[in-house]
């Protein structure tokens, strides 16, 4: 097989001919696409002479296939998914988000919450797809300032310096590559609700004709409870806990994932290992979250410009395969990083996650290619 595999090459306009057929794909007729995919594989297997790698992919067409249409809802779960633009991130999840989540970062202050999240929120709205941002620590045009310094690629010092018709001509010129809308949504520390937030986004589908497809709350512990009355004496791992639970429940309602993030204790501030038992206030957040992780920094990282993430929770997938990866920053343009497997030999597990047994499709991004790079195609 591997001789045969080697006889068959792509010529330059081999190349140049697919790529044209593959860009003129319309995704939109998949029902077409997939009605015509069995009449094409029998065509395939009349043809004489067929070798075995020829033979080997389409059995690996037709379980495609079989599994496209035998799971109907798996093309739609599959895209309501909201991918990270980090590689390993979308390892650990198997593809990114699923709605109906309560994801939480965990951090000491200044490590990086805020960082993470208007990344993210970056690069979903290059996703096209339309982000809430509700924050309750700093101003909504400082949050601004940072996704503004994130997309355009500039340094956040010297935002403030750009003139204002650069400004808005570098706007223009990204706003045409991609349909994400975003609306941040300032409200004072501690004095907002999920009752606040729902208010928000009905009058928001209702008068801007605006629906989100994630939600941002920055950050978790200055939110307010709905159920708990002012002046009520509860512990604080019951208000935690019943703020992480309403946050659910909106995510639920709402059908999004909601990103959120959360301090560490002052014990965990000062550890280099970050565990659930350094969370700050609650033990009953990390028992309502879906997925959960740690964002942990120190000189020695600092000096390389990178941070270390430490899966804590995942119902998404096995938190011990990929347990702790490192990620580059770029603190001045409000970045994150990927970074090359030869940086994470010491720390990560290679080993594959398996399917659990539900209908969550599995993702695995290690093996990805561009749909243009047809040259390390195999056939094995």
């Amino acid at each position: 097989m591997a001789n045969e595999a080697k006889n068959f090459q792509l010529t330059a306009d081999d190349k140049e001919r697919y790529e044209k057929r593959i860009s003129e794909i319309d995704l939109s007729s998949k029902e077409i696409l997939l009605n015509s995919i069995p009449r094409k594989i029998e065509s395939l297997r009349c043809l004489p002479d067929l070798k075995s790698f020829q033979v080997e992919l389409i059995k690996d067409i037709s379980t495609l296939y079989n599994l496209i249409t035998t799971k109907k809802d798996l093309n739609g779960h599959a895209q309501r998914r909201i991918l990270f633009a980090l590689e390993y991130f979308n390892k650990i999840t198997r593809g990114g988000i699923p709605s109906k989540t309560l994801n939480i970062a965990l951090a000491g202050t200044g490590v990086g919450k805020t960082m993470f999240m208007t990344h993210l929120a970056s690069s979903i709205l290059l996703q096209g797809k339309n982000v809430l941002y509700i924050t309750l620590e700093m101003a909504e045009e400082r949050i601004a300032e940072r996704i503004d310094a994130n997309l355009l690629n500039i340094r956040l010092d010297d935002l403030t310096d750009l003139p204002k018709s650069m400004y808005d001509k570098k706007m223009e010129d990204l706003r045409s590559k991609f349909s994400g809308r975003l609306i941040i949504k300032e409200y004072p520390t501690a004095a907002a609700s999920t009752n606040h937030f729902r208010a928000l986004l009905n009058e928001l589908n209702l008068k801007r004709n605006f629906k989100p497809n994630i939600i941002f709350v920055d950050y978790i512990n200055i939110c307010s409870s709905a159920r708990i009355r002012p002046g009520q004496y509860v512990n604080s791992y019951s208000y935690v806990k019943s703020i992480a639970e309403e946050l659910r429940g909106l995510a639920v309602e709402f059908d999004v994932p909601i990103m959120s993030a959360t301090q560490t204790n002052r014990q965990g501030f000062q550890n280099t290992d970050v565990g659930l038992e350094d969370t700050s206030e609650s033990f009953g957040l990390p028992a309502t979250a879906d997925f959960m992780f740690a964002i942990i920094s120190n000189d020695k990282l600092e000096e390389v410009n990178q941070i270390l993430v430490k899966q804590l929770k995942n119902r998404y997938g096995d938190p011990t395969v990929n347990k702790k990866f490192l990620v580059g920053i770029d603190r001045a343009k409000m970045k994150l990083l990927d970074l090359g497997d030869k940086s994470q030999s010491d720390l990560v597990d290679t080993g594959k996650v398996e399917e659990k047994g539900d209908d969550t499709p599995v993702f695995d991004t290690s093996t990805k290619k561009n749909k243009k790079d047809f040259g390390e195609f195999k056939f094995e």
